[in-house]
């Protein structure tokens, strides 16, 4: 006699020719645990994101640079086997250190330097006023503009005027506020590279456990979609970091050509602005600025027209090449990603952005059923 209950273990079926077959099912105890389980997890990943909220800038940050740095790992890892290949994380970590710190340092000093003769330059312009620069004439409409300069910051007083309206609050208050700043900043600095480090050294480790979690999770589209990340990533660092270094060593060439005092610093400004897609515009209007004040219009001329030209040939031709042959997306699409990522995430959106543009795009081309396209291979296998 067949049993009245079927178990919740399984349940009876019936085949073709008429047999009765047993497919196992999950119990309804099964099914409240699972789903119990995955309430928990998605509590506990909620949770602990909210305990790392002030410090998951810094580990975008040390996953960006992870990614960067990850072929150069390899490469030092295979040429030095053994005991001195432990050491490889550590000097990656190191050169981060100090490329970041050699910057600052190189900003920082000359600033500090001219620090007392801005103060000095600043008292007298408001006791006496700042003249219109000879230069201003010159331009079209100069006579009106030096009437106005003269109204405003020509006469004493005018530029404490000006500054009033422009500062809001205390200069203690944003003293302490900057101060703060910086410490946290120095603290999330402090912790990305020590989360680099052990990301360097652990690496294969941890990609291993995410490939094995992206496939019982996504499948093999997870690995995938991981892998167009990794590429995007890269090839957004190499089309931001590498073209804007190579603007700021171009352009401080040409600063010292036309006069523009500290070359070096503005040089260095250029290159950390340029990073920034037509970020290079502000170093550039500032050095053509500082050279009609000056009265060099010739070479404020000169350094607006050669700044643009070469800031135009970056931006358009070489930057999309790097970064659109990596993420394989249209020049747009990569604009988009990066100015987007910057407003969402702020500065690390450079990286992210474009990266997240990619692999949605992955997925969409996935979704509207393209076998092939730009985004190869197709996740179907």
């Amino acid at each position: 006699m067949r049993p009245a209950m079927i178990t919740s273990e399984s349940a009876m079926t019936h085949d073709d020719d008429g047999a009765d077959s047993v497919t196992d099912r999950p119990a309804p105890d099964a099914r409240r645990q699972r789903g119990a389980v995955v309430v928990a997890a998605a509590l506990l990943v909620g949770a602990g994101l909210y305990t790392l909220k002030d410090f998951l800038p810094a580990l975008v940050w040390a996953l960006v640079f992870g990614i960067a740095l990850w072929p150069l790992r390899d490469r030092l890892r295979t040429r030095f086997p053994g005991r001195v290949g432990r050491w490889v994380p550590l000097g990656l970590v190191t050169a981060v250190l100090l490329i970041f710190v050699i910057p600052v340092a190189v900003v920082s000093v000359p600033l500090a330097e001219d620090a007392h003769a801005g103060a000095e330059w600043i008292k007298h312009a408001r006791q006496s006023g700042v003249p219109p620069p000879a230069a201003l004439a010159s331009l079209p409409g100069g006579s009106a503009l030096s009437q106005t300069w003269q109204r405003t910051l020509g006469q004493p007083g005018g530029v404490s005027q000006i500054a009033s309206r422009a500062a809001h609050g205390s200069l203690a208050g944003l003293a302490r506020t900057a101060a703060q700043q910086v410490a946290h900043r120095l603290v999330l600095v402090g912790f990305m590279l020590l989360t680099l480090f052990f990301l360097l050294r652990d690496g294969d480790d941890v990609v291993g456990e995410l490939r094995t979690v992206s496939r019982r999770i996504w499948g093999d589209a997870g690995e995938v979609i991981g892998e167009q990340v990794v590429r995007s990533i890269r090839g957004t660092v190499d089309g931001l970091v590498f073209v804007g270094l190579g603007e700021g060593v171009v352009l401080g060439i040409a600063y010292a050509i036309a006069g523009v005092p500290h070359p070096t610093l503005f040089g260095l400004i250029t290159a950390l602005l340029a990073m920034i897609p037509f970020g290079a515009a502000v170093a550039i209007l500032l050095s053509a600025a500082i050279l009609l004040l000056a009265g060099n219009a010739t070479g404020a001329a000169a350094i607006v027209v050669f700044g643009f030209v070469l800031t135009f040939v970056a931006d358009h031709f070489i930057r999309p090449a790097l970064i659109g042959g990596a993420t394989r997306l249209p020049f747009l699409w990569v604009l988009l990603g990066i100015l987007g990522g910057v407003e969402a995430w702020g500065l690390v959106g450079l990286f992210v952005g474009p990266a997240i543009m990619a692999a949605l795009m992955l997925v969409w081309q996935e979704a509207a059923g393209r076998k092939s396209g730009p985004l190869e291979p197709s996740l179907r296998k």
